[in-house]
């Protein structure tokens, strides 16, 4: 919300643009650095309590927030929202799987995305309070009702039952308490496919956050469009093709999976496929309305990958460290995406146009495609 009440915010607490972005900036940064932490902590003491816990507070904070009269108590409240939202994902992709074991994995994990996915696109609502109220209202609205549902939550959300693998661990005196951080990552890293996730991951971040924050940018440069209508076409026309896309793909794997195993990497590895050229093609055309079909295109087919990411992870990681993988992937995406569009700004001074960075950037979808064949070869070797 906060991105689209900035005129609100900055008349009533005066700051420079640069002050204005380290309000996202350090919620970004403390988000980052915390999420491999917070999902050994998933691990270790429950995924849903963890989700609660971080729904709480993560509504106090927004509360909070609301009242804050000075940019160093709006930057304190943000860098604690990056806290509180940083234990929630890694926990709650891993739960996802925990209760969805078999063919429902994928269609439970693009149900929950699509949640994330039009929360974003919502966030249009908190500039619209800011703008016929204050900009303190939706802060406070949104964090009262978050603190009512953090309660109800505590009541309906409760582990998975232990599968046979956990419950022998259990008999083998592998006890959870004696779960170490340095266990996880180094168990996670001694396996060669969680490698191969990580540098996938890790370009995909920087693929992602490059294409979306400077589209619009690309829009009104290359087509000499208003900033308003470069932001529509930026964002109204690929929302609910992505959601689409997930729902869509979630839908296929799960249907595929139960005649193809590796029906969860198979479907991403399609999508990407056809991502690439559409990235490519839609920077290298002068026309509107075939950029936009282009990148349509692309947000369905890139949404294949986050409807069966949490599914390709567990199928790879021990259960008992699934939450700290999610965390490390989502930290390295954030951080990755963060360099990815300061490195585009950075070409963009050199005079190198988002045409050729975008083609680049086409390039690079295909060296995830062959990443992900490899994580496909390596469990197939298991497996036999």
């Amino acid at each position: 919300m906060i991105t689209t009440m900035r005129s609100s915010i900055v008349d009533a607490i005066p700051m420079t643009d640069a002050k204005f972005g380290m309000l996202t900036s350090v919620f970004l940064w403390v988000y980052a650095l915390l999420s491999p932490f917070s999902g050994y902590i998933a691990d270790r003491f429950g995924r849903s309590k963890v989700i609660i816990v971080s729904l709480f507070v993560w509504s106090l904070v927004t509360w909070l927030t609301s009242y804050a009269t000075t940019y160093n108590q709006l930057l304190l409240t943000r860098a604690l929202m990056g806290i509180s939202e940083a234990f929630y994902i890694p926990a709650a992709g891993a739960l996802i799987i925990d209760y969805h074991k078999n063919s429902t994995q994928s269609i439970a994990t693009s149900v929950h995305t699509t949640g994330i996915t039009l929360g974003s696109s919502l966030g249009f609502i908190g500039g619209w309070l800011a703008e016929k109220y204050t900009w303190h209202s939706a802060f406070h609205i949104f964090g009262f009702v978050g603190i009512i549902y953090a309660f109800i939550v505590a009541f309906f959300l409760k582990e998975a039952p232990r599968d046979n693998q956990n419950k022998q661990e259990q008999k083998m005196g592998k006890k959870e308490e004696s779960l170490k951080f340095g266990s996880a990552v180094k168990d996670l890293f001694k396996r060669k496919e969680f490698v191969y996730l990580f540098i996938f991951w890790g370009i995909l971040g920087i693929i992602g956050w490059t294409i979306m924050a400077w589209l619009p940018t690309y829009y009104k440069e290359q087509f000499d469009l208003s900033q308003s209508l470069a932001g529509l076409y930026a964002t109204v026309y690929l929302y609910p093709v992505s959601i689409v896309g997930l729902l869509l793909g979630g839908f296929l794997s799960d249907l595929w999976s139960k005649t193809n195993r590796y029906a969860r990497i198979s479907i991403p590895i399609i999508g990407l496929s056809i991502a690439a050229p559409c990235v490519f093609f839609a920077g290298h055309t002068s026309i509107l309305y075939l950029v936009i079909f282009l990148f349509m295109g692309y947000a369905l087919t890139r949404a294949t990958v986050e409807t069966n990411f949490t599914p390709i992870l567990c199928s790879i990681a021990n259960q008992r460290y699934r939450s700290t993988g999610l965390g490390i992937l989502n930290m390295l995406a954030t951080l990755m995406g963060g360099i990815g569009i300061y490195i585009t700004g950075a070409l963009r001074d050199m005079n190198v146009s988002l045409n050729h960075i975008y083609q680049i950037a086409s390039f690079s979808i295909v060296i995830c495609v062959g990443l992900l064949w490899l994580i496909k070869k390596e469990l197939k070797k298991q497996n036999k």
